[in-house]
């Protein structure tokens, strides 16, 4: 796995495609270490924050709970957390509440007992249209707890 140190100027403008994607303020990073997994993913590591690449799209890594605890989130039951840790997409009956949230926003799911983050998964349908759903997939489960990625971080050194 190639690892590069990328310059003030590159994380700059890094930071700033994330903080548009994300819609959440960033701290402030001189540098971010970039992590190349395979063509089509990264993770990145700077001072505060973690985040994963897929493709174009960021999405902040299970590990950062700081970052996490910015974004929308959706609470689900002790029934879906053994699915969820599969890869599973978040179906509307195993949701217990949820914050607000647009369609296609990053939304963080939460197992209800210990509050701990699960997941992060962009929503199919905002939170609107949530409150008036009985069944069907609400959110697309893309980073969880046990994935490849989060077997690879811990692979690393900060």
């Amino acid at each position: 796995m190639k690892s590069n140190l990328i310059s003030k100027t590159d994380t700059a403008n890094v930071l700033k495609e994330i903080a548009l994607q994300w819609k959440v303020e960033l701290p402030k990073i001189k540098n971010l270490k970039i992590y190349e997994l395979d063509d089509n993913s990264q993770i990145l590591m700077g001072d505060g924050m973690t985040a994963l690449k897929i493709g174009s799209n960021y999405l902040p890594f299970l590990t950062d709970t700081q970052t996490l605890e910015k974004f929308p989130s959706v609470t689900v039951d002790m029934g879906a957390v053994k699915f969820m840790c599969n890869g599973a997409n978040v179906m509307r009956p195993g949701i217990r509440s949820f914050s607000e949230f647009e369609k296609d926003q990053i939304v963080c799911i939460v197992e209800e007992s210990q509050r701990k983050f699960l997941a992060v998964g962009r929503a199919l349908v905002s939170s609107k249209e949530l409150e008036t759903m009985t069944k069907g997939m609400a959110i697309e489960n893309l980073h969880y707890i046990s994935d490849a990625y989060w077997e690879t971080k811990k692979s690393l050194k900060d």
